[in-house]
């Protein structure tokens, strides 16, 4: 095919989307990101860079910039609210399996920002932020994407198209592909403080899980601040779990002090567990929360959308140059659907079971076992190799 005028389009500009986009466009592969905010939308839920994600992204720009703007974080901690910490995993035991041996925090919408910027000096690119799609198309050789922008409508048309439009994607209804799974009935919420919980609790680290029947919760540090993540019982009104009566009440049972905390974020949302039915139909594809959803509880969303486009744009690139035929395309769904299945929901599915659970000898046992892993280099080792998704990425063949 002649591609003197044709593209790669990408439906969707958060994280997965623009470094798609990134990746097609340094490799010489036109591109267009169709993205419907008009500017980057602060977004706390993801912030948790794996170090293999660091590794494959490295060179790009990506890794480097996360790199300025981010937070080092070596060492995971599981802690129960009443005993204290359990368990305690130094990535410094992954030296001989990564160049980046720790866990790096850095909000998603900070990396949006600089890969926006890196994209608009790129030749090849097109941003078209502020575009909301309303319809995909496809026919033999081509893809089209019907837009609602600042001046009207628009439609734009393509060689490939990549669906990074999010759980609720546009391109992923349009292909009729299942999204089978389920919703927690809870809500969870994240709020966000300036107060220094290190101060106040020496013996905590950058991140901390920590179990608790009744209300357990992830405290996480990030550049800004510390972000808090919560369950919210399924018949308390979101409204008034976010209130500032309530987050003062829930932030006081973390840790009671005698000031009122500074919470600078705050928000509710739905999490779900669900793996789309196909990553691929024809000439279109669907990647990150599209084709996979998650709770946050080990950082795997993110990183695992990543992975998509990263193994996907490499292929799409094979293609388009002529170094491989259209089978290099069916490698992409082999290679990443089973990941999502077997690693990225069973281990954040397994982690949100740990916290909450109620049963006082499956409990006590979970934790026990947790204590004797992080006594045991080896099997500390293991556990962090599948954490970290070194094993996730091995097994699949991405690293060595």
């Amino acid at each position: 095919m002649n591609r003197s005028s044709d593209r790669v389009l990408i439906v969707g500009g958060g994280p997965v989307g623009s470094v798609g986009a990134l990746l097609l466009a340094r490799a010489g592969v036109p591109v267009t990101l169709i993205e419907a905010e008009r500017d980057v939308v602060p977004d706390y839920r993801a912030s948790t860079f794996h170090p293999p994600t660091l590794d494959l992204l490295e060179g790009t720009g990506v890794t480097e910039g996360l790199l300025e703007r981010g937070l080092v974080a070596p060492v995971m901690q599981i802690r129960d609210r009443r005993d204290g910490k359990v368990a305690e995993f130094d990535s410094a035991l992954l030296k001989r399996d990564t160049r980046y041996p720790f866990r790096l925090q850095c909000e998603q919408f900070k990396l949006v920002a600089f890969v926006y910027d890196m994209l608009r000096a790129m030749p090849g690119v097109e941003l078209r932020l502020g575009h909301r799609a309303t319809a995909v198309a496809q026919s033999g050789d081509a893809v089209t994407v019907d837009a609602e922008g600042p001046a009207g409508p628009v439609s734009l048309s393509g060689a490939y198209l990549i669906g990074a439009d999010g759980g609720r994607s546009i391109v992923r209804k349009a292909l009729g592909i299942a999204f089978d799974g389920m919703t927690y009935p809870e809500h969870f919420l994240v709020a966000g403080t300036r107060f220094d919980f290190r101060r106040a609790m020496p013996d905590i680290c950058s991140v901390n899980y920590t179990a608790d029947p009744e209300e357990w919760y992830l405290l996480l540090q990030i550049p800004d601040m510390w972000r808090i993540i919560m369950p919210v019982a399924p018949e308390r009104a979101p409204d008034d779990a976010i209130s500032e009566r309530s987050l003062q009440a829930s932030l006081q049972n973390l840790l009671p002090r005698d000031q009122d905390y500074d919470i600078v974020v705050r928000a509710i949302y739905r999490v779900h567990q669900r793996v789309a039915a196909g990553y691929r139909v024809g000439r279109m594809f669907i990647a990150g929360d599209a084709a996979h959803l998650n709770n946050p509880l080990g950082g795997m969303g993110l990183n695992g959308g990543l992975h998509d486009v990263i193994s996907l744009t490499g292929r799409l690139a094979r293609v388009w140059h002529g170094a491989a035929d259209e089978r290099e395309l069916d490698g992409y769904e082999m290679q990443r659907r089973p990941e999502a299945i077997g690693a990225i929901n069973a281990i954040t599915a397994r982690n949100k079971k740990l916290l909450e659970e109620r049963d006082p000898e499956i409990r006590r046992r979970r934790l026990d076992e947790l204590r004797r892993t992080a006594a045991d280099p080896e099997a500390s080792y293991r556990y962090l190799l599948d954490a970290s998704m070194i094993s996730s990425l091995r097994r699949s063949g991405m690293i060595p």
